[in-house]
């Protein structure tokens, strides 16, 4: 299991009063599952850049939500954009299950086969393997191998930096969920990254509202105790960017 990385900012786990907020003078932009869609992520980067000039003056935060990598043709890309970015913005870089995976299969092949069958060969072509056909055990090892070998430094000190929680204000980030019942602060760096239906089911007030993704929907959620804004970018093309601005809640397009 990863080493628990977690970021508390501002009033740690005090339920709101009315509406959740963020702080005053401070705008919160988060992000989806980007699951290498390098495209849709500069994407995202305009569209954040064009929303900054209406706020000069505030303290401005980009909240990436975890899965970088798998499924989508650039996972290289990617991390090469958001390592870049995180040197000129404020960024927080939350740990997804995809990231958690990625992260261990660089030392451990236990998961291999797993991560095959959950975007690995994609994501490894990204790195400029060579596909190797048919996909059976043998190739997929030497795949895994040449992968390794190449398999750049800052990217690994990426991997190594990513944290699974954030809170600032009302709001608590993470990439899957939280269990229903147990306190923030003690939440489970597994159920961080890999709860769905019991979160999911839960009408509890958390004490803060969470903003989450890991699970696709066609749309951009608002629940009472939660936001999903995870929109299946690497297959629907829609990766979706929610600006938290005082009391409100709003998709930047």
């Amino acid at each position: 299991m990863a080493r628990i990385r977690d970021r508390f900012l501002g009033t740690i786990f005090r339920p709101s009063s009315g509406r959740p907020a963020v702080p005053k003078a401070t705008v919160v932009h988060a992000v989806g599952d980007i699951h290498g869609r390098s495209d849709l992520l500069d994407n995202v980067f305009a569209r954040i850049d064009a929303d900054r000039a209406l706020f000069a003056g505030r303290r401005l935060i980009e909240v990436y939500l975890g899965d970088y990598v798998d499924r989508g043709p650039d996972s290289r890309g990617v991390i090469d954009r958001l390592i870049a970015r995180a040197q000129e913005r404020e960024v927080v870089l939350l740990r997804g299950n995809h990231d958690e995976v990625f992260e261990e299969l660089l030392t451990n092949r236990a998961r291999l086969e797993f991560w095959v069958q959950f975007g690995g060969l994609e994501t490894m072509q990204s790195y400029g393997v060579r596909l190797r056909l048919p996909v059976t055990a043998a190739n997929v090892l030497e795949m895994h191998a040449e992968w390794v070998r190449s398999f750049p430094s800052r990217h690994r000190q990426f991997f190594s930096q990513l944290t699974n929680c954030y809170s600032i204000g009302d709001y608590f980030f993470v990439h899957a969920g939280i269990r229903p019942g147990v306190p923030l602060e003690r939440q489970s760096a597994e159920d961080m990254m890999w709860i769905r239906e019991e979160f999911h089911r839960s009408g509890a007030d958390h004490g803060k509202m969470v903003v989450h993704a890991h699970t696709p929907v066609k749309a951009p959620e608002f629940r009472k105790n939660r936001i999903n804004i995870d929109t299946g970018a690497y297959l629907s093309g829609s990766l979706t960017c929610l600006r938290l601005f005082g009391t409100s809640q709003d998709v930047v397009t």
